[in-house]
């Protein structure tokens, strides 16, 4: 455990702390929220899991928490502490609050059986040297309306419903179609508290930036299932050319490509609009695909979900792989010395799925690969490329051949994403 300052001390924050904890939070991010803003945004916390740093005065200098979730792995899932309200008050900045606290998570969450911890960086410089790696990126797109799609079998077979958004009856529906559409998809994390559920459809006055309330829209089959949604809100404009109102959605999700495609031929031909933004999609997402002129929808790729690998063995153990392998890997984790050491990856049978599980162990065989762990949490999810960390220096090549066959047997034929911010 990193030491504190003098009189400082690492405690557990209960509700009844709610507020003061909640100022930290502004005062680090530089934000403030109205009563109506509060009134309308569940609080997301589960109190068990939120910490902070005491003072010597008694006040809370730095708070963070974390969610307690099932991280979708390649074939698998694993229990994953997300780290999330990170931050400290400005006055209380370089005094190794940040380094305590997240010894202080690492901790707590290995305590509980949590072999991987994963997160948003709110800055990107912050958490590589904490041993997290970003594990992938996510697309956003801004399309001119109109744009052309190919065709899709059965999508107009599907019909929309356009309303305005309602947390009480269409959180259950966005739920269901969030977790279906979902399957399969490593870093997928599903919303499984109801505070989680309820704010992905809140929708304060002061989060419009001048814009319509929140809409949904529904595709539905002949039975009236959903099959897609996408929550959204237009921005009016007009220009001496006439209407150039942006389409701006928040979440978008489909079960298979005919509901993806009859969801955006609706959201890409709104009247009185010029352009539809997308909201954070895989880097595999149907979209990009069925564009018939992609050099149009000006992609920029932002980073993901980042993650860390806490209990090397039982997070390396706990995935699947796409090729066979049998490897040693020499790793070095600054933070937690458990990690570090050589290990030999070793694949079994291949299962029904056409996916390899695998067995790791300590050797003292010589190591094929040189990795830090941060390298390890980058690749974990398969969207990135343990040869691109090679070519770039992060990751040594000690046996010939062992890169290509990492590289891999870690890939994985679903892109990686988490939809929400956490």
């Amino acid at each position: 455990m990193s030491p504190l300052p003098a009189g400082y001390r690492i405690v557990e924050v209960t509700e009844s702390r709610k507020d003061e904890f909640q100022e930290v939070d502004r005062l680090a991010f530089g934000f403030d929220a109205t009563p109506e803003t509060d009134a309308l945004v569940p609080i997301t916390l589960t109190w068990d899991r939120t910490v902070g740093v005491e003072s010597p005065d008694g006040a809370l200098a730095s708070v963070h928490a974390s969610f307690e979730f099932q991280l979708p792995v390649p074939g698998a899932t694993l229990p994953c502490a997300g780290l999330t309200w990170v931050g400290a008050r400005p006055d209380q900045r370089r005094r190794g609050l940040l380094h305590a606290m997240i010894d202080a998570h690492f901790e707590r969450s290995l305590g509980r059986g949590e072999p991987v911890s994963a997160l948003f960086a709110a800055e990107h410089a912050i958490y590589g040297r904490f041993g997290y790696g970003s594990a992938c990126d996510d697309v956003r797109l801004k399309l001119a309306r109109g744009a052309v799609l190919r065709d899709v079998a059965g999508s107009d077979d599907l019909s929309v419903r356009f309303e305005t958004a309602d947390v009480e009856r269409h959180t259950p529906v966005v739920d269901a179609v969030h977790r279906a559409a979902g399957t399969g998809r490593p870093g997928w994390f599903t919303r499984d508290t109801a505070e989680l559920q309820r704010r992905a459809l809140a929708d304060p006055p002061a989060w419009r930036d001048g814009g319509e309330p929140l809409r949904i829209v529904t595709v539905l089959d002949d039975d009236g299932a959903a099959r897609a949604y996408a929550t959204f809100r237009r921005k009016e404009n007009w220009t001496d050319g006439g209407p150039a109102g942006t389409v701006r959605v928040r979440e978008a999700a489909a079960v298979d490509a005919a509901a993806s495609h009859r969801l955006w031929s609706f959201l890409l031909d709104l009247d009185l609009t010029a352009s539809v933004e997308s909201p954070m999609l895989p880097a595999d997402d149907p979209l990009l695909v069925l564009l018939v002129d992609q050099r149009g929808s000006r992609p920029r790729l932002t980073d993901n979900v980042w993650v860390r690998l806490l209990d090397l063995p039982v997070a390396l153990a706990g995935r699947r792989y796409s090729a066979p392998l049998d490897v040693v890997l020499d790793v070095t984790d600054a933070l937690l010395p458990a990690n570090a050491g050589t290990w030999r990856l070793t694949t079994g049978e291949r299962d029904a799925d056409g996916s390899w599980p695998a067995s790791v162990v300590r050797t003292g065989a010589d190591a094929d690969l040189h990795i830090d762990v941060r390298e390890l949490g980058a690749a974990y999810l398969g969207g990135r490329s343990v040869a691109a960390q090679a070519g770039a220096g992060l990751v040594v090549e000690r046996t010939a051949g062992a890169v290509q066959a990492t590289a891999s047997a870690f890939a994985w034929p679903v892109a990686p994403l988490c939809s929400w911010v956490f």
